[in-house]
């Protein structure tokens, strides 16, 4: 409809701006992003700046210094680190002669490559939309007065009617149109994760979520906890539709643990909209898997982009076990870190081989397990069903065969689950 994309190939020049207040806003995580989007950085102009010029976000001198830059180079857009508003958007582009784009149509053309499910996609085209809807006038050569009708029907007079629709108010029509209509869609998605959610919770399901910048191996940790087989690529939004599996934890059974997208920095409020009923999924959860990639150099400031966008998404209050991941990378062994109340707060694993597995599955059940106990239960001959649930339960620790034939077994177990599974159906009794 009005999403001129930019093609696959296409050469780019970036233009990175080094903000006093921004570590994270570095050259390497632009070209990242670039060739995530599927372009070809051909070059990067960099300058230091405390605060943006109202009409060209970079003024006058750096406009003169890119355009002699173009007037050498072959190139077919240029691309800022920073979000532009769509007036510097549009006078950058009729001082470069160039299409601009900025980060957030950045990150949302990387988005618009990735969306595979029908949800995916509703949700990247409301966002481009929105990203859209004010920055119709850019660019746009056809957006002059359209003529009203001949104005000779009964009743009127001679001559042409009054001025018609212009063409800019039948797109932002047109678009507006198109918003609500994907809006509608995603009510009914939504609609229908809250209802799953609604049946997890009948049924004492725990739900985790794994949350964290982009690219810090949350789908290869995803991989290895649930045996799936999630995309996984060394580059930026590798995993865009949401992902849930079965997650069989020690003591506390099955659970579902679910991928999601990676955050960013200024990761884009439309965005942020758009996967609403898709992030839900984290804030609704009963603990958040914060994975961060201990090699990092900038993984404090990383951290707390991540509880910014938790924040904004309602998260904030949600329990976090923070995982370091990626310790292969520093010669360390895995290991699990505790507070001062004894409670699990870190677990430090290397996704890539599955050091530390164990430890951070030992750990989530930790975490979401309720009033575990170390109990004995005798279990009858007929009750073999019973015997079964410990052992899936990964809950018993030693058993003994007694002389009627019954087995006396030692468990350490949630009071919750040994209640569920000893209650006698016919009798409404638990066994002896």
């Amino acid at each position: 409809m009005f999403l001129d994309r930019p093609k696959s190939g296409s050469k780019a020049l970036l233009v990175h701006i080094q903000k006093y207040n921004s570590e994270l806003a570095t050259t390497d995580e632009l070209k990242e992003l670039v060739r995530s989007a599927g372009l070809v950085p051909v070059g990067c102009l960099s300058s230091n700046r405390r605060y943006p010029h109202p009409g060209t976000f970079i003024g006058g001198g750096k406009v003169d210094e890119i355009t002699e830059f173009l007037a050498d180079q072959t190139c077919d857009l240029v691309i800022f680190g920073d979000d532009l508003s769509p007036t510097q958007e549009r006078n950058l582009e009729q001082a470069l002669d160039k299409r601009v784009l900025g980060r957030t149509g950045l990150i949302l053309e990387i988005f618009a490559r990735r969306a595979r499910t029908h949800e995916g996609k509703l949700q990247v085209e409301l966002a481009q939309l929105d990203h859209l809807s004010s920055r119709l006038v850019r660019g746009w050569s056809h957006l002059d007065r359209q003529r009203g009708g001949s104005g000779r029907g009964a009743g009127a007079s001679s001559g042409l009617g009054g001025a018609g629709e212009t063409q800019l108010e039948a797109d932002q029509r047109m678009v507006s149109d198109r918003i609500k209509r994907i809006n509608s869609r995603l009510s009914k998605v939504q609609s229908q994760r809250e209802h799953n959610r609604r049946g997890r919770t009948r049924s004492d399901v725990k739900t985790i979520s794994l949350a964290g910048y982009t690219n810090a191996g949350k789908s290869t940790l995803f991989n290895q906890l649930c045996t799936a087989d999630v995309l996984v690529e060394n580059q930026l939004f590798a995993t865009l539709d949401p992902t849930l599996r079965k997650l069989e934890l020690p003591v506390i059974g099955n659970a579902v643990l679910a991928d999601t997208v990676g955050f960013i920095r200024q990761l884009p409020h439309s965005l942020v909209d758009a996967f609403r009923a898709t992030l839900e999924e984290v804030s609704q959860a009963d603990l958040i898997l914060h994975v961060v990639d201990a090699a990092s150099p900038l993984r404090s400031e990383q951290i707390s982009e991540v509880n910014m966008v938790l924040e904004e998404i309602g998260a904030e209050a949600t329990p976090q076990l923070m995982v370091y991941n990626k310790v292969d990378l520093l010669d360390g062994e895995p290991e699990i870190e505790r507070n001062a109340q004894g409670v699990v707060t870190k677990v430090w694993v290397s996704s890539i081989d599955g050091a530390g597995k164990e430890l951070l599955l030992e750990a989530i059940a930790e975490r979401i397990g309720e009033a575990v106990i170390e109990t004995n239960v005798t279990v009858r001959p007929e009750d073999g069903r019973i015997r079964a649930q410990f052992f899936e339960l990964g809950a018993v620790l030693q058993e003994i065969p007694c002389e009627d034939g019954s087995v006396e077994m030692h468990l350490r177990i949630q009071e919750s689950s040994l209640r569920k599974i000893t209650r006698d159906k016919r009798t409404g009794q638990s066994v002896p």
